[in-house]
């Protein structure tokens, strides 16, 4: 009848997922667990790790714009970015590590140097919910900007489920960053540009006649 491409599977790709899907939850497991570690120590020290937040417009402050996401400015601070950050980087981890470490570094440097330039004088700005809205934006358009439609449909998946987060990115809270959960998805859909997959591609070696 006539010649057609299709993509061969893989027999491993079963085997291969499930590593992906383990090594992906042991990340972030770990991560949230250094998360809830490092507030342990904050508050044994007297919140001494919170002099390692962002102030604004401080050219010495700069050096702190990575490890500010990773405190918080208490348990139930931590608690609240605990659950989405482990969600959200564990579906953007099943992609690959090597390409979800540089989305999260990219996310972390546009979400730490916007509230750098944009918070309030005389403000200190620490916590993961840059990540965590960095993740979402991520999510919500790797789908479209790879051209996958299993992305799309986990992006849908996800707007549904945490589109209700984006509200976050309004200024209707003065005791919250606003700043860096808008900055931070804007770095999270850059990341989805910057680190697009190439297309597919498709040759001999998986020609099926019919």
């Amino acid at each position: 009848m006539g010649d057609y491409w299709t993509t061969g599977r893989d027999t491993n790709s079963t085997m291969s997922g499930s590593a992906r899907a383990l090594t992906a939850g042991i990340v972030m497991v770990s991560w949230v667990a250094l998360l809830w570690l490092l507030e342990g120590i904050d508050v044994l020290t007297g919140n001494a790790l919170d002099t390692y937040g962002i102030s604004p417009r401080e050219m010495v402050e700069l050096r702190d714009v990575v490890p500010a996401a990773f405190l918080h400015s208490g348990w139930e601070h931590v608690a609240s970015n605990s659950v989405p950050l482990l969600v959200l980087g564990f579906i953007a981890a099943l992609g690959g590590l090597r390409r979800f470490a540089a989305v999260v570094a990219t996310i972390i440097v546009i979400s730490g140097l916007g509230v750098w330039l944009t918070a309030p004088a005389f403000t200190v700005t620490l916590g993961a919910s840059g990540v965590v809205f960095g993740l979402l934006g991520y999510l919500l358009v790797r789908g479209f900007v790879d051209r996958r439609p299993w992305d799309v449909l986990i992006g849908i998946g996800v707007a549904v489920v945490y589109g209700s987060l984006l509200w976050g990115v309004l200024p209707t809270d003065s005791g919250v960053s606003w700043q860096g959960h808008l900055f931070g998805l804007l770095g999270g859909v850059a990341a989805a540009f910057f680190f697009r997959r190439p297309p597919a591609h498709r040759g001999p070696d998986n020609l099926v006649t019919v």
